[in-house]
């Protein structure tokens, strides 16, 4: 495993795992890796610190991690509001939806078309499915994905 640290194009920096570095490579080539505040699939690798084993070989020293952005103390209290606002709308979803994983995108297909019942769900689409919903007239929303979730 492989961990990253992440900015998008509108500078919003976040990290995230991944097998090895050609996974990383072959999910940003589809656009698969998207920022969790602004979902853009505009993303490249930041500076990375290394793991460094001492001469033993016993010893590890890690790097401080870095801040995340819920952490840091330079947040202005507007966003702080913001944040646990969106937290709380996205929690209120949760709990009051159902989740189909990767059924979404049959299962809302389905309730557009009155082929099932309307009812509030979730679940997982790729970018290129969600799209593809949209296009057909589904009203689909993103989930915000907020600091400190992928932890």
């Amino acid at each position: 495993m492989i961990h990253y640290n992440l900015r998008c194009a509108r500078g919003h920096a976040f990290e995230s795992w991944f097998q090895s570095s050609d996974a990383y490579e072959r999910q940003e080539k589809r656009k698969l890796v998207n920022c969790p505040v602004c979902g853009s699939a505009k993303v490249e690798r930041g500076i990375m610190a290394p793991q460094i084993v001492s001469k033993k070989g016993r010893d590890v020293v890690e790097p401080a991690p870095a801040a995340s952005p819920a952490s840091a103390p330079l947040l202005m209290a507007q966003e702080r509001e913001v944040l646990a606002k969106l937290r709380e709308l996205r929690d209120h979803i949760l709990s009051s939806s159902d989740n189909v994983g990767e059924r979404f995108p049959n299962e809302a297909r389905k309730m557009h078309y009155g082929d099932i019942e309307h009812r509030p769900i979730y679940g997982e689409a790729s970018p290129d499915e969600a799209r593809a919903l949209m296009e057909e007239g589904v009203e689909v929303a993103t989930l915000p994905m907020l600091p400190g979730d992928r932890n």
